[in-house]
């Protein structure tokens, strides 16, 4: 759970134990992460960097089990090969093989491939039984900040009742991302393959941009009429990337948020003092 400048991670140990470790966001990032369109590529930079410094101390608290520097940077690089190969190259590589006329046919075939992919993508994953597991603490993460938000506090019980989909969530992001490359993608003309995909390259900056400002109005003013058809989507996938959550996971979410609120809190208390 982050909240401000204060990331916080709540693990189960194998005794049982919630044990609450703070895991700092780099300070290096400062007032770019508050810039319109520019906050949403380092926002990512960020969730990336935290999400896999997290995951990797959580598995240590967990299981016993870290991954060193090295394995860590392999994972990283397999997994920017895999998005830039299963998402980037290999949509241009299909739709350059359809008798396909005029640019924007082909983009909207080529976002389509992309889109289909990555539904494949989560729906294979989600046959794990640990896929299965880390949904159900998404569900759990979900429900914590609905309840919080609501201004039910920290109550088990308020959490239990909330909904498990959330409009400012990851998963709703990816896929708004994926649907406004269609049209962002459009802006190259070129059917050289080198150049399309080198052109989407340097166009996912602007892709994440704009898909970030949108989630953030969205998670602000969820209600608003004009956003809320863009909104639905990743809420219909979010159904596929949550779980229903036991009241143990509930609870270690519930620490997590607890613990990032009143520290966030008390930071700035000292500060204000």
């Amino acid at each position: 759970m982050q909240n401000g400048d204060r990331a916080v991670i709540a693990v189960r140990n194998p005794q049982g134990e919630i044990v609450v470790e703070e895991v700092s966001p780099s300070r290096r990032i400062g007032k770019w992460r508050d810039i319109p369109f520019i906050r949403g590529p380092v926002r990512l930079y960020e969730m990336l960097s935290l999400g896999m410094r997290a995951l990797n101390r959580s598995a240590e608290i967990a299981y016993g089990q870290t991954q060193s520097r090295g394995d860590l940077v392999l994972t990283v690089v397999l997994a920017l090969g895999l998005v830039f190969g299963g998402f980037v190259v290999l949509p241009v590589f299909l739709a350059e093989r359809l008798p396909l006329q005029g640019t924007l046919l082909f983009n909207l075939v080529e976002g389509l491939i992309r889109i289909a992919f990555f539904l494949l993508y989560i729906l294979g994953i989600s046959l794990l039984k640990d896929v299965r597991r880390l949904f159900q603490y998404h569900g759990a993460e979900h429900k914590s900040v609905h309840a919080f938000e609501a201004g039910m506090g920290f109550s088990l019980a308020a959490a239990k009742r909330a909904s498990p989909l959330h409009p400012r969530c990851g998963t709703a992001f990816i896929l708004f991302a994926a649907v406004l490359t269609i049209l962002i993608f459009s802006l190259i003309p070129s059917r050289v393959f080198w150049i399309r995909v080198v052109g989407r390259l340097l166009l996912l900056p602007v892709v994440v941009s704009i898909s970030y400002e949108v989630l953030r109005l969205g998670g602000k003013y969820p209600n608003f009429p004009l956003l809320k058809p863009l909104l639905l989507p990743g809420l219909l996938l979010q159904r596929l990337t949550t779980r229903e959550p036991d009241e143990a996971q509930l609870e270690v979410a519930m620490t997590a948020l607890r613990h990032a609120v009143e520290g966030a809190r008390a930071a700035s208390s000292s500060t204000t003092a």
